[in-house]
């Protein structure tokens, strides 16, 4: 059972990709393609919160075909790629959103989420980030791991 301690107020989960959706690994086939493995669990995650009328968007320093198609698939419409400063974008979707700071919260697991997870009041990591994000004040960790349920384990805790 998740540790996990939101309010019934959250209206957005702001997520990082890799490393909160993904396990961090990047495969590279033998002919340079990039491919990443992802638990069906999380992708339920994104349809669960969806489902429940909460909005969800994807802030990666990364571009990932793999966030393509689940925004696709499940209508995320605020997916933003190869982002490396991205406090700005997520305080640009929070003022579209007119989000209040009891209406969102962020997922991130490594140094270029510090920021974003310093300016949300609910701020969530893996049990797999680094040292630096899980020493963020009021840092709630998830038991399962990036890529193992961590994402699902978020959305359960706002949909049950």
């Amino acid at each position: 059972m998740s540790e996990l301690k939101l309010p019934a107020t959250i209206k957005m989960v702001i997520t990082d990709f890799d490393g909160v959706v993904t396990d961090n690994c990047v495969y590279i086939s033998d002919d340079g393609i990039l491919s990443r493995k992802i638990n069906f669990k999380d992708v339920v995650g994104f349809y669960l919160l969806k489902k429940n009328g909460i909005d969800v968007a994807i802030i990666s320093g990364e571009k990932n075909s793999a966030i393509e198609t689940i925004a696709k698939n499940l209508d995320i419409r605020e997916v933003h790629q190869r982002i490396r400063d991205k406090l700005p974008v997520m305080k640009e979707i929070i003022t579209k959103k007119n989000l209040s700071q009891e209406q969102y919260l962020y997922i991130g697991d490594d140094i270029n989420d510090l920021e974003c997870l310093n300016y949300a009041k609910y701020r969530i990591t893996v049990p797999n980030s680094t040292s630096k994000v899980k020493a963020v004040e009021g840092i709630q960790i998830t038991e399962n791991f990036g890529g193992n349920g961590a994402f699902r384990e978020v959305a359960d805790c706002l949909t049950n």
